[in-house]
């Protein structure tokens, strides 16, 4: 069966990396023109450090540890646990006013931002053609 296939999965969770890399782009981008509104342009070099080290960008973390989660299971020996990875990236495809602040500031940018309504999209697109976690 395919779900079962190594490089099925692996194929699969690269689909997955690759909507949430666009995804983060795209909440990067809708909150650095938040941030370059009050605090003026920002260079690259100096909008990475902002992105680094200011509070206003900590909520976006959990996008992208789960970026580097998949990145580590695709390098390892065996077979990458799909579930682990459809469970998280559900969680973070899931806005919520009352939930965790990255839940709370995801669903800000899906109201104001097009363009953050097209990358959740394509992200809930791709996570109903997976199968569901065990």
């Amino acid at each position: 069966m395919e779900a079962h296939d190594p490089l099925s999965v692996s194929r699969r969770l690269r689909e997955i990396r690759e909507a949430l890399l666009r995804l983060h782009r795209t909440l990067l981008d809708w909150e650095r023109r938040t941030y370059e509104r009050v605090h003026g342009r920002q260079s690259a070099t100096e909008f990475l450090q902002v992105v680094l080290h200011e509070v206003e960008f900590a909520w976006l973390r959990p996008l992208s540890e789960a970026v580097v989660h998949i990145d580590e299971m695709l390098s390892a020996e065996g077979e990458p646990d799909e579930d682990a990875v459809l469970v998280q990236v559900r969680a973070l495809a899931s806005p919520d006013a009352e939930g965790t602040p990255y839940a709370q500031r995801y669903l800000a940018a899906i109201q104001e931002s097009p363009d953050a309504v097209l990358a959740h999209r394509d992200l809930l697109a791709l996570l109903r053609r997976q199968r569901d976690p065990r």
